[in-house]
């Protein structure tokens, strides 16, 4: 285990105010439990829309030396913290403001992934819902329903009948821009990526139509298959396809990427974590417990990613988000 008094002085952000901060203060109990057993000089902060001025004033009584982000959503995963913390001078961990911001953006992600020959299942991006028709008549049924940049599967919804449509609609339109996915059927994977290597996929099982809010958080007749059943050589190749996608968005520290595996074997993307949960029913620590790094170990190596980058973008990754 790493040295904890070589952190100094660290400052955990939790809590935020979009709508999974009731997720992200969970995590941050779980993050802040584990960094003190370590013993980590750790000052928690629960962030408001007021918290710039508790922070530059705990900083400037007494600097802190890194700061671990486990902030989930708007304000906390779209690079707005990550930019404040810059400014500050305070190394963070995860990846950096741009990372970030495109991270947030299913839509940008897509496009790079798309651009840079990666799969992803076909899209549109519709502002209204004469565009959500249109749009249903070229993917078919059945098809997801998403905000553009909210995460835990937030105002999502998989539309298996026409007439579902405009309900699913508008309730993602309640957290911004909105598009649709046409649905993988198969199996729901998930790689948790820990400073440059992938950790084991684990399979997600749920009797919900796909892995939702409920199923993520509150459920628990969700099943989690680690080892995920696929071969070495395929689970391999999801895991290169996470670190391949997390890297072109600008990826950094940790992650998390998300699949639909056919019944063909072939991996869809899904979306990217930057900031992933740390509950009792989260995905990275479960993927880190199958290779024998307990909550404490975890915890501290993703500290000790603060302050530098793992990410490679592939050439040509900035000029796929100008496509379509």
């Amino acid at each position: 285990m790493r040295d904890p008094k070589a952190f100094g002085r660290v400052v955990l952000l939790m809590g935020g105010w979009s709508s999974e901060r009731a997720v992200s203060l969970k995590s941050g109990a779980t993050v802040e439990a584990a960094l003190k057993r370590a013993g980590v000089d750790v000052t928690v902060i629960d962030v408001g829309p007021d918290f710039l001025v508790p922070l530059a004033a705990a900083h400037a009584e007494r600097p802190f030396d890194r700061a671990f982000i486990i902030l989930h959503g708007r304000g906390g995963e779209d690079g707005r913290i990550q930019a404040v913390l810059e400014l500050l001078g305070i190394p963070y961990t995860g990846t950096d403001v741009t990372g970030s911001a495109i991270g947030m953006d299913k839509l940008a992600c897509k496009r790079i992934w798309r651009g840079e020959g990666l799969p992803t299942p076909p899209w549109a991006l519709v502002d209204t819902i004469d565009e959500a028709r249109t749009a249903l008549d070229d993917l078919g049924l059945p098809v997801m329903v998403k905000p553009v940049a909210e995460g835990s599967s937030v105002g999502v919804a998989k539309v298996d009948r026409a007439e579902d449509l405009p309900a699913a609609f508008e309730e993602a339109r309640r957290f911004g821009r909105v598009m649709m996915e046409r649905f993988v059927r198969g199996g729901e994977y998930t790689v948790a990526i820990l400073d440059g290597r992938p950790l084991p996929a684990i399979l997600l099982a749920t009797p919900h139509a796909f892995y939702d809010y409920n199923a993520k958080y509150l459920a628990d007749d969700t099943e989690y298959r680690i080892p995920c059943g696929l071969d070495a050589a395929d689970e391999t190749h999801m895991q290169q396809i996470a670190l391949r996608a997390f890297a072109l968005i600008g990826g950094s520290g940790w992650g998390r990427v998300d699949f639909m595996r056919d019944a063909e074997g072939n991996c869809w993307l899904i979306e990217v974590n930057t900031v992933p949960g740390m509950t009792d029913h989260s995905l990275v620590p479960m993927a880190a417990r199958a290779v024998g790094i307990d909550i404490e170990t975890l915890c501290l190596e993703i500290l000790a990613t603060a302050g530098h980058t793992d990410a490679k973008p592939a050439r040509g990754a900035g000029d796929a988000l100008g496509q379509s």
